[in-house]
């Protein structure tokens, strides 16, 4: 299977052993625990307009082994890259560049020690990834969320699924300062194999649809192009979803977000928003929501081509309407959308680069890539990544 955003997977099954070859002991003694990667099937860059996201926990996993010590001493060690850090659990924890990974991890005690956790002893960890770095899948994520999740069950805090999100997002803002939305941990920390999961990023309020894919696989499809948020457009979006959000409530629309409206009321509003560029916005807003709750009721239907469609629709509105695609997005959507087997495609993420997705039948899978890959290298100039998911299940007990 063409794979060119991963290195060979890493067994979790060799962890126990490694873990006692660094530090000692018996396997008998050292936990295993797993959070997996995820991708956003529908709903782009609505969360901050009141909309709903739809999200899936994927079976791409990091493994965390831990083990409790008998001093106050912290190891951090990772079975694929070298490097140790060590720390003690009467540390401040503070964020320092040269902590690398271990930032990620240090923020997370730091926000359970702030809400009045306290660790009798320190622990060792042993790390083991396949999910791909700089994959659009969000692998610090499933860092901060499988790490929480092991030391909360080592340690016997009893830490809910809900709050293990909570503890990643507020580890970012706080820790990281990094001002990210919740969508990724929560997925993460609550995700249920063979489901998809739509989510109010607002109220935290969710629910769980049916992902039953038959003979069908994801291909998150990565540009490869370097990308930061605050060299794009994203604060210029966030800021023309508010003017024209403003617009509408002088003139009596009684909204508190844009996705508060559907598609009818939103026709009957328009003229209120008289900028061309703003009505567009609203217009992938309201519509996008839309999508979220077709492929709700689609999936419940199992109705995989309905799904295939929204994702083709949801990309058409993102290019045409909130215009954060690019060439490089465009160019694998659109030629994964021509491909024989290929039910949808669209850009995921923030845009401007970063992954696109598509569901494609899994006897073609091979011929997919090598298409879309030949027509990417042709127009964009190198290569892009591509890997094969199916559901997974979010933060457990492995072994």
């Amino acid at each position: 299977m063409a794979n060119s955003l991963t290195t060979k997977e890493y067994n979790p099954a060799d962890l126990p052993a490694a873990f006692v070859k660094l530090y000692g002991g018996n396997e008998k003694d050292v936990a295993i625990f797993s959070a997996p990667a995820r991708i956003n099937i529908i709903g782009e860059h609505i969360d901050y307009n009141g909309g709903k996201v739809f999200p899936a926990a994927i079976n791409r996993y990091l493994y965390v082994a831990i083990r409790k010590r008998s001093d106050t001493k912290i190891m951090y060690n990772d079975a694929r890259f070298p490097g140790s850090y060590e720390f003690d659990v009467n540390d401040n924890f503070v964020y320092d560049k040269k902590n690398d990974y271990a930032n990620y991890l240090n923020g997370i005690l730091s926000q359970m020690k702030e809400r009045g956790f306290s660790f009798p002893c320190g622990f060792e960890i042993l790390m083991a990834s396949n999910v791909p770095a700089g994959g659009g899948i969000s692998s610090s994520s499933a860092l901060e969320c499988g790490f929480a999740y092991a030391v909360s069950e080592t340690f016997g805090f009893g830490i809910d699924r809900v709050e293990i999100a909570k503890l990643g997002q507020m580890s970012e803002h706080r820790f990281m300062n990094v001002n990210c939305g919740i969508m990724d941990q929560f997925i993460i920390a609550t995700g249920k194999k063979n489901t998809a999961e739509m989510l109010d990023c607002n109220t935290l309020e969710y629910e769980y649809a049916p992902l039953e894919l038959g003979d069908y696989r994801f291909v998150v499809m990565n540009t490869n192009k370097v990308r930061k948020l605050s060299d794009s457009k994203y604060n210029e979006r966030r800021s023309q979803c508010e003017s024209a959000l403003a617009l509408l409530q002088n003139n009596g629309v009684k909204i508190k977000a844009l996705c508060e409206m559907i598609p009818a009321t939103w026709e009957k509003a328009k003229h209120f928003v008289n900028d061309v560029v703003l009505q567009k916005r609203v217009n992938h807003c309201v519509s996008e929501n839309q999508r979220v709750l077709d492929a709700v009721t689609a999936l419940k239907a199992g109705d995989l081509k309905k799904l295939g469609l929204l994702l083709n629709e949801s990309h058409a509105s993102l290019k045409t309407d909130y215009e954060v695609t690019g060439i490089e997005l465009d160019t694998l959507a659109e030629t994964a959308q021509k491909q024989n087997g290929c039910l949808g495609a669209r850009m995921t993420g923030a845009g401007f680069g970063g992954c696109a997705i598509a569901l494609v039948h899994k006897d073609t899978l091979d011929s997919f890539i090598e298409s879309v890959q030949r027509e990417y290298t042709n127009v964009v100039g190198y290569e892009a990544g591509f890997f094969v998911c199916e559901s997974g299940n979010g933060v457990a007990h492995w072994k």
